[in-house]
């Protein structure tokens, strides 16, 4: 028996100088893109000290209400670093998400991103776990942010091949915004889309990647190696 994975879907792009109304209006776009994903996402809480604090915290996810937020100077990083929010969707653990985002940031050294967790449990997981839902999950991700890299990652692969954070991790799900150049041919079963003008969506198998499982590894180790060939797991600049 294969052990279970467990996943999440991030995005990342670099120094880009963004005012709190910009970040705020990124960030409407992203919360109404994702609550047509999934009925978890359909509500938000602030993230406290406790669960009773936080679910009193309920919030609309409104380009004003996030213009509130990030003027906030706990949401505030410091001069050129932008912005960090987090959010939670108010379920219990493993059912339901939570949001990390960090934007606005023009700090060199400094990657912006935005991670969502994903279920773990049941029925959520076999529900959002599907990728008609983790498309649209990753094309909330790339038409709100325009990141330059993201996917939906496997911990059980990330915990055999680790990378640094920022630099494009292999998953389920991977993107590649044009910025980094174009998508070489690919084995089967893998297969490629395109999210709008933005860049490339690779879907590295049809089936729930499994990053325990060899034939999975095996795979992912040599869309990998073609990917790295074609220059586009290099950090830019």
């Amino acid at each position: 028996m294969l052990i279970r994975d467990i996943f999440d879907a991030r995005a990342y792009w670099p120094a880009r100088r963004e005012s709190p109304t910009e970040c705020a209006r990124r960030a409407e776009s992203f919360f109404r893109l994702l609550s047509r994903c999934d009925p978890i996402y359909a509500r938000w809480f602030e993230q406290a000290d406790s669960r009773k604090k936080a679910l009193q915290l309920q919030f609309e996810p409104t380009c004003d209400t996030f213009v509130r937020f990030f003027g906030k100077k706990k949401y505030q990083v410091g001069m050129d670093l932008g912005f960090l929010f987090a959010a939670w969707t108010g379920h219990a653990q493993g059912h339901g998400g939570m949001v990390m985002l960090s934007c606005g940031s023009a700090a060199e050294r400094s990657s912006n991103s935005c991670l969502l967790t994903l279920p773990r449990e049941l029925p959520e997981k076999e529900r959002v776990l599907s990728l008609p839902v983790l498309t649209e999950v990753m094309r909330a991700l790339v038409l709100s942010w325009e990141p330059d890299n993201g996917g939906i990652v496997s911990e059980g692969y990330q915990q055999l091949r680790n990378q640094p954070v920022g630099i494009p991790h292999m998953g389920w799900l991977m993107y590649f915004s044009r910025r980094r150049g174009e998508v070489p041919p690919l084995p089967e079963p893998v297969r490629t889309e395109s999210v709008e003008d933005k860049g490339t969506l690779i879907i590295l198998t049809p089936g729930r990647f499994n990053g325990h499982d060899p034939a999975h590894v095996a795979l992912a180790d040599q869309v990998r190696g073609l990917l790295d060939r074609a220059g586009l797991l290099k950090e830019l600049g």
